[in-house]
């Protein structure tokens, strides 16, 4: 299991030697990633021999050559290759520029990237820890979702006395292995997950769609697989390649997903239903293409109401979550859906907003249950495949899933 750790620029950073070995000492492969500043306090070349993995220290290669397609992208397939990243020491600079969205060099742009666990380590002057512009930026980071391990309290490297020295690296490592193990927390589930947006034939070439890439449903597909669930991927056609792992099904129209739910639904403890489902087809369909001669009408007929359907048949225990795409009023018509299908909980997404939702990477929406509303911000499909999961978990197990997050919470404020 890959691990990346970053390192900053404090006096600190001589610790995250020590993080690193620990981390190894639990069976993770660590890498690092070092600032420019960090290397002032430690060289590359200590973690270089502690992981036996390359340092990565800049955006761009620093030996002289000319930067190529590969120093270019590596910050993306570093993001997407580790299942953690903490950033050990995190300055006052570092927090700021991470809550800000900043990305100019390469650890705050493989932040940005990543859609894997953040978690952050701050280590400062007892002054800046308690300033408030650091404390604001850490609530901005921890409505994010970030994991922030607390500073201790003691005689800081100034000749201060406060908060602000790092945690101790055995509570650290603990906080590493804690969110992965809550990152592995649906090994008991079985997840079915509809994608893309189906198409009803009009003719042997021609047919009735909509907008929808399946970004999002194969984001949460994916999601629940690095979490440990079996998940089968019912899929309209996409452009993407299936999450490797799935029991991947292949369809085309709204009366094929609705076969192939019905089949799998049995086996299912969580059902995820993101797929753009065609609400009218054509009554009939022509055997051969229709010429272009002049106006032609199209009479539709409402296709299957698979969400209603399987609302209705689930077995006990059985966990159904809808998706409504909404263009004006978005809140009182995902309401009415949820109390019309029948389902525990609908992902609201507003996509009359833009540059996200539809075709996007990123999106924002809202988790509604007939008793709570939950906001989650724009960001990656990918994180936000985590977060609407995180929601369903608290819906489908609270007691256990409450206790686990009271006890990542007291250990990260220790």
């Amino acid at each position: 299991m890959k691990v990346t750790v970053g390192v900053t620029g404090g006096i600190a950073a001589y610790k995250a030697a020590e993080l690193v070995r620990a981390l190894q000492q639990q069976a993770l492969d660590v890498h690092v990633v070092m600032t420019a500043a960090a290397q002032q306090f430690i060289t590359p070349l200590t973690f270089a021999g502690i992981t036996g993995h390359r340092v990565i220290t800049g955006l761009w290669d620093s030996d002289g050559q000319v930067p190529n397609a590969h120093s270019a992208i590596e910050h993306i397939s570093e993001a997407q290759s580790t299942e953690a990243l903490i950033i050990a020491p995190a300055t006052a600079d570092i927090l700021a520029r991470l809550a800000h969205g900043m990305a100019d060099d390469f650890l705050t742009t493989m932040a940005l990237a990543a859609a894997a666990p953040l978690i952050l380590a701050p280590a400062m002057n007892v002054q800046m820890w308690e300033h408030p512009a650091t404390q604001a930026n850490l609530e901005v980071l921890r409505q994010r979702g970030a994991t922030i391990v607390a500073p201790e309290s003691g005689h800081l490297a100034c000749g201060m006395l406060g908060e602000g020295r790092l945690a101790k690296i055995e509570d650290l490592v603990r906080t590493v292995l804690d969110v992965l193990h809550r990152r592995h927390d649906m090994a008991s589930e079985t997840v079915l997950v509809t994608a893309g947006g189906t198409r009803e034939a009009i003719d042997p070439v021609r047919y009735i769609g909509n907008r929808s890439s399946g970004k999002m449903g194969y984001a949460l597909a994916e999601a629940a697989l690095f979490r440990g669930a079996r998940v089968i991927l019912i899929s309209a056609p996409t452009r993407l390649d299936p999450p490797s792992g799935c029991k991947f099904i292949s369809i085309t129209s709204a009366a094929e997903m609705r076969q192939a739910v019905l089949k799998h639904l049995p086996e299912a403890t969580l059902v995820m239903k993101a797929a753009a489902v065609a609400d009218y087809r054509p009554r009939l369909r022509a055997e051969q293409k229709i010429k272009r001669t002049g106006p032609i009408t199209i009479e539709l007929e409402p296709t299957e109401d698979i969400l209603a359907e399987i609302s209705n048949l689930r077995k006990p225990g059985t966990l159904v979550i809808g998706f409504a795409a909404e263009t004006e009023r978005p809140l009182e018509h995902a309401r009415d859906k949820l109390a019309r299908k029948g389902v525990d909980a609908i992902v609201l997404n507003d996509v009359a907003r833009p540059h996200i939702g539809f075709d996007s990477d990123r999106n924002a929406v809202t988790f509604l249950t007939s008793t709570s509303s939950q906001e989650l911000p724009e960001m990656p499909k990918r994180m936000l495949a985590d977060r609407i999961l995180d929601e369903a978990l608290r819906l489908h197990r609270p007691s256990q899933v409450m206790a686990e997050m009271n006890a990542v919470s007291i250990l990260a404020n220790r």
